[in-house]
């Protein structure tokens, strides 16, 4: 009876010990399932810190996710940028994403800012680990601020950038201890960093002392001294949608002579002792307004795109600064740019052959464009045309999605590589 008895109790001991080992593995289960929910549902601290140590954790997993074509590109031929390493802080949204909510923001002249950001997002030269980077990229959109006319207005940009950069500067050890000369920045606007359309308020006001150290990205270039480029800087091209212009039927005959639609100001406002273009638009429009073989338009039209592709010259005069869109899109579409904007410094000059693709006017001699175009056209056009039509020329202008070998991103990051100079971390490596 005893011996039954201890059987029978060793028996349910098993039984219930079977029973409390499954609730305990239920509870386990459980309580990591319950601190996932609240990883994912608590409030965002945007902390910058916190942000880093994740991206670490996170990077084992993403090189994990099929990658696309360009991305593999990329990764077969690394040995084009040397190895080099770009971390993108993960700033809150106020700082970038939250404007995106206008679908401007990415789309028009000074997007570049936003397609650069989005490019490198994606590009394999981006780390996840900031202790292993050799540039700083900092993603702050400061042109997607519209004002009631349209047009982007920037009077914030300098605070928000500041906050941002007060905000990286607390919360990680980079920028201090360098001083951010290994810190890239984009100021796609007229100016530059100055961050004024007007250059008499843009000089006076110069690049903020914050930026003084570091790389900036910027359409504003000209050939002699300027403060607002008296900064490690790369010349890029303004942004022009790579879709649209992909979509345009490009015409080989081409009906236009000569193209210009835009401001064009038949009394010009003086604007604190300045006018705009320096009165270039408007002598052209006073000079050639009635001219057949001139297409001089003054308002916008949506089929623009497809008037540039009918020209063969397409006019770019200056507006309040020296660089216009106007560029890259004559030369996207295979028209001649006709650049009238002196002193201007063109993007990405040790890539696109400027000077076998354009034709330069002096302000100085706008009146004198029928009779300098029409010897062009009769003397070496199809010379200029042959190595405008190239493919290359239209890939170096445009910013895609993902980093394509050759396209503006992809030159962007050649100028980063031959910065390396500035990289904090390899100059330890050397000094150890």
């Amino acid at each position: 009876m005893h011996r039954f008895t201890n059987k029978k109790m060793k028996l349910l001991r098993s039984r219930y010990g079977f029973r409390y080992f499954k609730l305990f593995i239920w509870l386990v289960i459980s309580f990591i399932f319950y601190i996932q929910f609240i990883n994912r549902h608590q409030p965002n601290t945007n902390s910058l810190r916190t942000n880093l140590i994740s991206h670490s954790h996170s990077n084992a997993v993403s090189n994990m996710i099929s990658e696309s074509d360009t991305v593999s590109f990329l990764r077969r031929n690394r040995g084009s940028f040397n190895d080099m390493k770009i971390y993108i802080y993960n700033l809150p949204s106020r700082y970038n994403l939250d404007w995106l909510s206008n679908e401007r923001c990415s789309n028009h002249l000074f997007a570049s800012e936003v397609a650069i950001h989005k490019a490198l997002m994606n590009s394999d030269v981006r780390t996840f680990d900031a202790s292993d980077a050799d540039f700083f990229f900092v993603p702050v959109y400061v042109s997607c601020n519209f004002s009631t006319n349209g047009f982007p207005a920037i009077g914030h940009a300098r605070s928000l950038l500041k906050s941002a950069v007060k905000l990286i500067s607390s919360e990680l050890p980079y920028w201090n201890r360098s001083n951010g000369s290994d810190h890239v920045f984009v100021a796609s606007h007229d100016h530059g960093a100055c961050f004024h359309a007007m250059e008499d308020k843009a000089v006076a006001n110069g690049i903020p002392e914050f930026m003084k150290n570091s790389i900036i990205l910027q359409t504003f270039a000209v050939k002699h001294r300027h403060r607002c480029q008296d900064v490690e800087h790369v010349v890029i091209p303004p942004y022009v949608s790579p879709e649209k212009v992909r979509s345009t039927p490009v015409n080989v005959n081409r009906d236009i002579f000569v193209f210009f639609r835009g401001k064009m100001e038949v009394h010009p406002k003086n604007v604190s002792g300045r006018f705009y273009s320096r009165r270039v638009r408007t002598e052209i429009l006073k000079k050639f307004g009635k001219n057949k073989r001139f297409y001089l338009k003054r308002h916008r039209f949506d089929g623009y795109y497809s008037e540039i592709a009918r020209s063969v010259f397409c006019l770019c005069p200056r507006g309040w600064a020296p660089w216009s869109p106007r560029v890259v899109e004559a030369a996207a579409l295979g028209c001649v740019p006709v650049i009238i904007a002196d002193e201007i410094r063109l993007p990405l000059e040790s890539a696109v052959p400027w000077a076998e693709i354009s034709v330069t006017v002096a302000e100085k001699d706008v009146g004198k464009l029928a009779g300098i175009l029409n010897d062009v056209a009769k003397t070496n056009l199809t010379w200029i045309q042959r190595s405008l039509w190239d493919p290359k020329v239209r890939h170096a202008l445009l910013f895609n999605n993902d980093v394509e070998d050759g396209d503006a991103t992809w030159h962007v990051l050649v100028a980063l590589r031959d910065r390396l100079d500035r990289s904090y971390r390899r100059w330890r490596v050397v000094n150890k």
